[in-house]
């Protein structure tokens, strides 16, 4: 994965946003995009309020908050020993983007020339915008979001599992993984028995097509034990020692998983590890 985009604003959780960003990047050698996530109104709409509402107040708050993201990108950026342009091929460096419309589409719009992207985990209390914003990067861009946990990790796509469920948005998981599947020392086959499977080819030959890969795949198999597949999954992980989860996102109608909830919804919002996550 060698381009990396990060939607930035100046919020508490970029900071673990940007750290995973950074490891992510280390690993890989990967050039690190920012772009200010601002979720103003768009200029054309503020404007039809121009009696009530200063079309100069509102971009000069939103320059105002566009230059806050792009500090705070750039000073962590140089603070970790990132480059501000290309040097090796096999080191890190970074770039900014001002040019992008406010809103969440622009990271479904954005990522789509890039081979991951880079955001935080949201919780129960995350804003509707920025769940929106993840989901357009799940839904309209076609690359795999990578969602950083509340704490940074320490390394990343060292011990990674795979939460096999047979399903097409985890195999087209699985296949935007491959580059960091190949880095990883161990990988790990995650079969929930009782879970939220769909007909489809079995954990077994996931292993298989690994193989074939280069990747020496271990498996497990779990039962519920009362919990949720979402709770198992997480408390599999984490008694392994991951740092990473590649997990397909809303294999079961996302309308769905919001009202009654889900093993998608809750890994989202309950992960300490770094999730890998496509639909």
């Amino acid at each position: 994965m060698k381009t990396i985009l990060v939607p930035t604003q100046n919020v508490r959780s970029m900071t673990s946003t940007l750290e995973t960003a950074v490891l992510l990047a280390q690993r890989t050698g990967a050039y690190i995009e920012g772009v200010p996530l601002w979720f103003g109104v768009p200029e054309f709409v503020a404007a039809e309020f121009a009696s009530t509402f200063s079309i100069e107040t509102y971009r000069a708050r939103r320059d105002e908050e566009t230059a806050e993201a792009r500090r705070l990108f750039e000073t962590f950026m140089r603070e970790r020993g990132i480059a501000a342009g290309r040097t090796t091929a096999d080191r890190p460096w970074f770039g900014w983007f001002a040019e992008v419309a406010p809103g969440e589409d622009l990271v479904g719009d954005h990522g789509r020339t890039f081979d991951v992207i880079v955001m935080s985990r949201p919780d129960a209390d995350t804003a509707a915008p920025y769940q929106r914003a993840i989901e357009s990067g799940l839904f309209e861009s076609g690359r795999p979001v990578l969602l950083a946990p509340p704490v940074a990790p320490r390394q990343i796509a060292t011990n990674i599992m795979i939460h096999w469920n047979g399903s097409t948005e985890q195999a087209r998981t699985n296949a935007l993984a491959m580059p960091l599947l190949r880095l990883a020392g161990r990988v790990t086959v995650l079969a929930v028995v009782g879970g939220q499977d769909v007909p489809g080819p079995s954990a077994d030959q996931v292993r298989k097509q690994l193989r074939y890969n280069g990747i020496a795949a271990e498996p497990m198999t779990i039962e519920l034990d009362g919990r949720s597949t979402g709770e198992a999954i997480l408390a599999a992980a984490s008694a392994q020692g991951c740092d990473l989860l590649v997990k397909g996102a809303f294999t079961r109608n996302r309308l769905r998983q919001m009202i009654f909830g889900g093993a998608t919804r809750h890994v989202m919002q309950n992960a300490d590890l770094p999730l890998l996550m496509a639909h």
